[in-house]
């Protein structure tokens, strides 16, 4: 077994190895530049729409992407998922491996943006 996970809030090494590792997460990823639905990026990465939300779920433990939640009128809460790394550091030391997110600057927009999804999310 690898080493504990930093405590400064890094995700740990092998999640984020583990959703790079992965090809389907890696088209997302590469798609994910803007805001987009699961099945927006179903489509752009010819990937079927439940194996989108499994590697979904991967990305998005690994801290590799953002959601933001809409409500539409008629359709109800819309979930959409963005890239949130610029890169990525892979740093081996004499304790193992360690893996540093770098995360695009946010404006205080987006910032609330971000308070009033997690918000929402424990309603």
């Amino acid at each position: 077994m690898g080493p504990a996970p930093p405590d400064d809030g890094d995700t740990p090494v092998q999640v984020v190895l583990d959703a790079l590792d992965d090809p389907d997460c890696r088209a997302i990823l590469r798609e994910a530049s803007q805001p987009m639905t699961a099945k927006e990026l179903s489509d752009a990465c010819d990937i079927a729409e439940s194996t989108v939300y499994r590697k979904l779920d991967l990305v998005s433990r690994a801290t590799l992407v953002r959601e933001f939640h809409d409500v539409h009128p008629e359709r109800g809460r819309i979930t959409r998922y963005q890239r949130d790394a610029d890169g990525l550091d892979v740093t081996i030391t004499d304790d193992g491996v360690d893996v540093t997110v770098d995360r695009p600057a946010r404006t205080v927009d987006e910032r609330l943006a971000d308070m009033w999804s997690e918000m929402g999310d424990e309603l």
